[in-house]
């Protein structure tokens, strides 16, 4: 039977999948979405260039091309399958878990409210959620663990939730499931019956598995797996009693837990018997022989580490042959798995008829289409960006009004204070709080726009969308979305990349998101450009745009190439199904984010913005004499390679603060803009204006990149880098532009 790659497959192709190659890491990842060879597949979308969308196993599925060319799959003349047309004074601590795109947010939030803690995994820059509830008298503390697909450690999400789930200490998992994409959720809980901690299965989304045509008997299935399940609609939460009972009552070991452990296929079975029999001697504590075992099967490299270390040299060399010789074990145990699984899925679960088109499928035709849903997705981010400037810089102008309003009055009702004072409270602090204010309008706008896309489950197909551009710079498809949004401001933007799961790629995105010019810069990029160039100032502005995006994506291939060495993102992402999003989730969520920026980056918001005043006001209460100004002297050498004056320079450094303070600065220092233009030359004022947009970004967006990369060196290396770039560009500009 002929064998092709899934690459050269066109939309509404049949096919069965016959060999994976690429090594154990793509191999493995490959396998717990559930492409091992028997599986069928149907493709809704394929492209040359693009990522592809796939129907597989009751889930749709996108694969970057890289991913896809190591699929071989031969065509399948008939397909039955449904999945092309569907789409006591102590505490217990329980782990939640779950896939992503499960609900597991939702029935965390359930079960917490507003009683949670949000900090980072000891040495991790992976959020680590905490909660706690009473129920009966005692106390439960919940911790949600990262969402993974399968316990195989591609990442550092799944690396902490293993992790957890075999030296973590809780009494109990609870497995969040999704009722509309079962056999998927129940690969995740087929590795993990093999640990030591029990489960309880809390089957979400049932309403979700109901509009699909989908009939889940929860009972069949408590009896199929041999422990406890939960059916649940998180989003209204219905089932949290019977949760919250049923936890108590397996604590309290009135409910018997007698799981049905699937088993490995029987070509490899006496490989993992003589394989166990190897490594008893040498297992590390806390490790279960037979999972770790299979483990080692799968190729996991961090599993395979840890028992080189522990296992003698010579006994090694006898496991490493038996390991090398079944490298194929990983899918007769993936395929064991998806077996399990499926024998599970007849027993408890009813399928609509291969006719019915679900709403999934109806909306993906259009919404996954390269110029419909392309034009869809232009048109979202459109509506999410007039929603948040539109209601946001509204009550943003207002609450500086108010701010000032507050700081004149300050002014006044305390004549007999020093001056000094009386300024560092007007300004230096009020002025302070007065910025972290104004970013918040925009702020809760955004991130509730955010976790409303995120929750319907459109977010993963903006992603798929835009991965086709995205990756030509190492970065994922959700990196659309926060480069997009930095045009209206840098700070939320930063914020928002926290929605990408590749900490490489949300680094690189995150240090690449201030080269583009937000509102603020645009505003001043428009009056100067008014002023110096007077007919010809939109052809300036909309060039210096042009400038930034083109730097943006050169400095984006240099990055990927030289500081994160070409590393490929992969691109395997589960389209979720459409459903109506939870709105207690979304004001969780929104309310945990706007916490951590006041937190965190207003905190260095206030003090920077306090030192800066205090060196724009200091000795003499006037800034041409004050410490900036004299750095500003200190710096007119530099200064003159760009044909700037000193002043000029002062402006620049005010504009830290905020961008728009470098007019206000000229202003106070020229009189008004247009003297400066009449004595500054056209080159030099181009210049100025490529310094100026490529400048160091503000201390909000400071604040922000530190906040997110929670790394002093990554923050500093943005300014220099921002500050090298606008230097070197502004002194060549002026000195070409001064031959003509």
């Amino acid at each position: 039977m002929a064998m092709i790659q899934l690459t050269e497959l066109h939309p509404g192709t049949n096919a069965i999948i016959r060999h994976l190659d690429g090594g154990h890491s793509i191999i493995s990842r490959l396998a717990a979405m559930g492409f091992t060879p028997g599986g069928s597949l149907s493709v809704v979308r394929s492209s040359e260039t693009g990522p592809l969308l796939i129907c597989l196993r009751g889930s749709r599925v996108a694969l970057g091309q890289g991913e896809a060319s190591h699929i071989f799959v031969s065509l399948a003349e008939e397909m039955t399958s449904p999945v092309a047309e569907k789409g006591c004074g102590c505490e217990i601590t329980i782990a939640l878990t779950g896939q992503p795109n499960v609900g597991k947010s939702s029935v965390f939030n359930l079960l917490t409210g507003l009683n949670q803690h949000v900090g980072n995994w000891t040495g991790k820059t992976v959020e680590n959620k905490e909660g706690k509830y009473h129920y009966s008298d005692v106390n439960f503390r919940v911790v949600d663990l990262p969402g993974t697909y399968s316990l195989t450690a591609s990442s550092e999400e799944e690396r902490i939730a293993r992790d957890y789930l075999l030296h973590g200490g809780s009494e109990l998992a609870v497995v969040v499931v999704n009722a509309a994409s079962l056999e998927r959720s129940l690969y995740l809980v087929a590795e993990m019956l093999l640990l030591p901690v029990p489960l309880v299965i809390a089957l979400n989304m049932t309403d979700v598995a109901e509009q699909e045509g989908v009939k889940v008997d929860p009972r069949v299935l408590e009896a199929a797996l041999g422990i406890p399940v939960v059916p649940m609609v998180a989003a209204r939460g219905t089932g949290l009693k019977v949760l919250q009972e049923t936890i108590l009552q397996f604590y309290d070991h009135a409910i018997p837990y007698q799981p049905r452990v699937p088993s490995i296929l029987p070509a490899h079975q006496a490989i993992l018997d003589d394989l166990m029999g190897r490594i008893q001697p040498y297992l590390p504590a806390g490790y279960p022989p037979r999972w770790l075992a299979i483990k080692l099967l799968e190729g996991d490299e961090e599993i395979t580490a840890l028992m080189k270390t522990a296992i003698p040299a010579k006994e090694w060399e006898g496991v490493e042959a038996l390991l090398y010789q079944h490298e194929d074990a990983i899918l007769d145990i993936a395929g064991a798995r998806y077996e399990w699984a499926a024998r599970i899925m007849r027993a408890a679960v009813e399928e609509p008829k291969v006719t019915r088109a679900s709403l999934t499928a109806n909306l993906d035709r259009v919404l996954t289409h390269p110029f419909w849903g392309t034009l869809g997705l232009l048109l979202i981010l459109g509506a999410v960006f007039w929603l948040t400037y539109s209601i946001g810089s509204p009550i943003q102008v207002a609450l500086s009004k108010g701010i000032n309003t507050l700081a004149q009055a300050l002014r006044s009702s305390w004549p007999f204070q020093p001056g000094w004072f009386l300024e560092f409270l007007a300004v230096g602090l009020l002025g302070g709080i007065g910025m972290i204010l104004t970013f918040l309008p925009i702020l809760v706008i955004f991130f509730a726009s955010l976790g409303f896309l995120e929750d319907t489950g459109y977010m993963s197909r903006a992603a798929f969308l835009s991965d086709r551009w995205m990756h030509k710079m190492g970065l994922h498809g959700k990196s659309f979305m926060p480069i997009l949004l930095g045009f209206g401001c840098n700070v939320p933007a930063v914020l928002g990349t926290r929605i990408i799961e590749s900490r490489r790629s949300r680094l690189l995105t995150t240090l690449l998101i201030p080269l583009i010019p937000c509102t603020a810069r645009m505003a001043v990029i428009t009056v100067l450009a008014a002023a110096f160039f007077g007919q010809y100032a939109f052809w300036i502005s909309w060039g210096l745009v042009g400038l930034s995006l083109a730097i943006m994506i050169v400095v984006g291939l240099l990055l990927h190439h030289f500081f994160f060495e070409n590393e490929h993102v992969p691109f395997i992402m589960e389209l979720p199904l459409y459903h109506v999003p939870n709105m207690r989730t979304i004001g969780i969520y929104t309310w945990e984010n706007i916490l951590g920026f006041l937190k965190k980056a207003g905190t260095t918001i206030l003090i920077a913005t306090m030192i800066i005043w205090a060196l724009a006001y200091f000795p003499s209460g006037h800034i041409e004499q004050s410490y900036l100004g004299m750095v500003g002297r200190f710096l007119e050498p530099v200064g003159s390679l760009m044909g700037l004056p000193w002043p000029v320079l002062v402006a620049l450094l005010a504009s830290i603060i905020a961008k728009e303070n470098a007019v206000a600065t000229l202003a106070v220092l020229y009189g008004s803009v247009a003297v400066l233009a009449a004595s500054l030359p056209l080159a030099a004022a181009l210049a100025f204006m490529v310094f100026l947009v490529l400048f160091i970004p503000c201390v909000g967006t400071v604040a922000a990149i530190r906040q997110e990369t929670k790394s002093w060196k990554w923050t500093m290396g943005n300014i220099g880098m921002q500050l090298v770039l606008s230097l070197s560009l502004a002194i060549a500009v002026f000195q070409v532009g001064r031959l003509f």
